[in-house]
């Protein structure tokens, strides 16, 4: 047995085992990143730490993406000189959310994922030929892929004990020119990330139910 294959089997073995768990997520858990969970517009002056962020993003990369592709790249927005540079390309009622914010994170994904593919991979040593002269499968792949990483990525920080304030109010390419000029990544959305002031929320607005949205045929 090759050292591929003995990794893939203690591989499938731990995912029996845990299976076998029949763990459900409790109440608690359910409330902290989704049910009782919101959006926030404004923020206690109470710092992030960079362990925290770090813990943030070793849960979050550990989510499905194809091909295990993981496109998504972060700039964590904290200093007062770049949230100078940040603030232009916001609309007004974004200014003061992401001024106040302890951290705002620039949730980007990069066009050229596929040139960690040999190392992310490895199954297919060939991935990285499927976009690299292909300029369209990888702007959507990149998209799509990087877009789930951002969802993960929120939820994520929910799990960590932060709050949560996503934003795609601003000008993509305002962000992309002051921050990732000549590079191969594209701005996505914004998400400010503290310890909410729960005096700035608004009541929760409807969820469409499952008869609206779902079908099974």
């Amino acid at each position: 047995m090759t050292d591929t294959d003995a990794l893939d089997q203690e591989a499938r073995s731990a995912a029996a085992a845990f299976q076998s768990r029949g763990l459900t997520a409790d109440q608690a858990t359910l409330q902290l990143i989704f049910t009782q969970a919101r959006t926030h517009y404004g923020w206690q002056d109470r710092d992030v730490s960079e362990e925290t962020l770090r813990a943030l993003y070793d849960i979050a990369k550990m989510g499905p993406t194809s091909m295990n592709q993981q496109p998504m790249r972060v700039i964590f927005v904290r200093s007062d000189v770049a949230k100078d540079r940040l603030e232009p390309a916001l609309f007004d009622a974004n200014r003061p959310k992401m001024r106040s914010a302890p951290v705002t994170a620039i949730i980007a994904y990069d066009l050229n994922f596929w040139e960690e593919l040999p190392h992310v991979f490895p199954p297919n040593p060939g991935a990285q030929d499927i976009f690299k002269n292909n300029a369209t499968a990888a702007q959507v792949n990149a998209f799509r892929n990087g877009t789930l990483q951002g969802a993960y990525f929120m939820l994520a920080a929910r799990a960590v004990g932060l709050d949560v304030g996503g934003m795609s109010g601003f000008d993509n390419g305002k962000v992309d020119e002051e921050f990732f000029h000549g590079t191969s990544l594209k701005s996505n959305f914004l998400v400010n990330l503290g310890y909410a002031d729960t005096s700035k929320i608004f009541r929760r607005l409807p969820r469409l139910d499952f008869d609206t949205v779902c079908e099974t045929i």
